[in-house]
């Protein structure tokens, strides 16, 4: 009985939790098909008595697909370049025995603390010296200042934790080292990868001071820059908000559950091991 009454509260517990993380999407999703006339009340309102869908019939008539296709072309090119610069990155520091591989690795931690503004102006300056400004290229390499360090950082623990010997079992059968990190290393650090590459993709999908800078023309500007033109210093359109917001929120969504299962492998490993 002892044991069933457990279970019941850790369930109960669970279903809390999981109704609290699910409240903001779900109020989100509500709020953009509510009309007009019920998104300012004097209680909040539940149950959406005359749904409308007049809003994202709006937005995707407008700017908001060309927005999306660009804000994915670079998150998706952001995350590719990550993965394979941090995998890299971090193979040679935990495999090659460098005098300087700890302060490299001190150095890559250190750029993270840095803010993101120091970078603004030098970046601004190189891309319009190289060509780079409103171009796909340049908002993505923008984007892996942000993103390769941290990754580096991730992988390079899950590679000390792949058997050197592994490698060598390779390397003696006629394996270059390239052929060995794609054979042995790559498919054992698919968890690392997988939370690094939720990580690079996040963090591209949602940056805001990079490319509403360096992506000056209405044609080429990213979702987050759309999402800001809802807010002025006299009026905020609060439905439109959370309809672009909905848009916003699925490609991360999908791209979570199609890493989610290498995801929580990298969990359970982390889990066992510590």
């Amino acid at each position: 009985m002892t044991t069933l009454l457990r279970r019941g509260a850790l369930y109960l517990l669970v279903a809390a939790i999981v109704l609290i993380s699910l409240f903001p999407f779900f109020w989100m999703l509500v709020t953009s098909i509510k009309p007009d006339s019920e998104l300012f009340t004097r209680t909040p309102r539940f149950i959406v008595t005359s749904p409308t869908v007049e809003r994202y019939t709006h937005l995707l008539d407008g700017n908001i697909p060309t927005q999306f296709r660009n804000s994915l072309i670079v998150a998706v090119a952001t995350t590719v370049l990550t993965g394979l610069i941090a995998l890299l990155a971090g193979y040679a520091l935990a495999r090659y025995r460098l005098r300087t591989r700890h302060i490299l690795t001190v150095v890559i931690l250190v750029t993270q603390l840095l803010p993101q503004t120091i970078l603004v102006i030098p970046l601004f300056t190189l891309f319009r010296n190289a060509g780079l400004l409103n171009t796909y290229q340049g908002l993505t390499l923008s984007h892996l200042a942000l993103t390769v360090g941290l990754c580096t950082f991730m992988l390079r623990s899950f590679v000390v934790e792949i058997p050197f010997e592994l490698e060598e079992a390779a390397l003696v059968d006629g394996a270059s080292r390239l052929r060995a990190v794609w054979s042995i290393v790559f498919p054992l650090a698919w968890p690392g990868l997988a939370a690094s590459s939720v990580y690079a993709f996040i963090t591209s999908w949602n940056e805001l001071m990079f490319s509403a800078t360096y992506m000056q023309r209405p044609e080429i500007e990213t979702l987050p820059v759309a999402l800001q033109q809802y807010f002025s210093s006299y009026y905020t359109d609060w439905g439109g908000v959370m309809a672009a917001s909905v848009i916003f929120t699925i490609p991360v969504v999908i791209f979570f559950l199609l890493v989610q299962k290498r995801l929580m492998q990298g969990m359970a490993s982390g889990a066992m091991k510590g």
